[in-house]
């Protein structure tokens, strides 16, 4: 539907809104399945699995209680279940259960996990840095982190 189309032409686009708009959406798209192609190729790993990976490593003790990995990972409760499935049969994490809440349990991150980590990461940061990083000025990467902030403050996905 068009902007003229409306019956309240203030709820729609207009075509710079419009354009910004596409153009994001598109080429968020299209840079995660590129990312995630890479990452298969080259390591096995999705761009899920790879996250994953990324967010034990950096926690303290290289675990998280399950909830938080989702919520790191803006993954569901059941989709971070099946992602630390597969990456527990594939030996990169192990569950344990939570110390302060028996109830709770913790994804921790392997020795395997962690050398996959290492040996995933020098071919991901290269696609990253060719496919967003290498395209923008300094101004706009600049611009870009505000962008990003400035979204974050204002979603709540929890």
């Amino acid at each position: 539907m068009h902007e003229n189309d409306a019956p309240d032409r203030g709820a729609w686009l207009n075509e710079t809104e419009q354009s910004a708009w596409r153009a994001y959406l598109d080429s968020t798209r299209m840079l995660f399945a590129a990312l995630d192609r890479q990452l298969a190729a080259e390591s096995d790993l999705t761009l899920t699995d790879y996250d994953i990976l990324v967010r034990l490593d950096e926690a303290p003790g290289g675990r998280l209680r399950m909830r938080e990995l989702a919520d790191l990972t803006l993954s569901t409760r059941s989709g971070v279940t099946r992602a630390v499935t597969r990456a527990e049969q594939a030996g990169w994490v192990r569950r344990v259960e939570c110390e302060e809440d028996r109830r709770g349990m913790n994804a921790e991150l392997t020795e395997a996990g962690r050398v996959k980590l290492a040996a995933s990461a020098p071919g991901h940061v290269r696609a990253v840095r060719e496919m967003l990083i290498d395209q923008l000025t300094p101004e706009q990467l600049s611009q870009l982190t505000e962008i990003g902030r400035r979204m974050q403050g204002k979603l709540d996905i929890g």
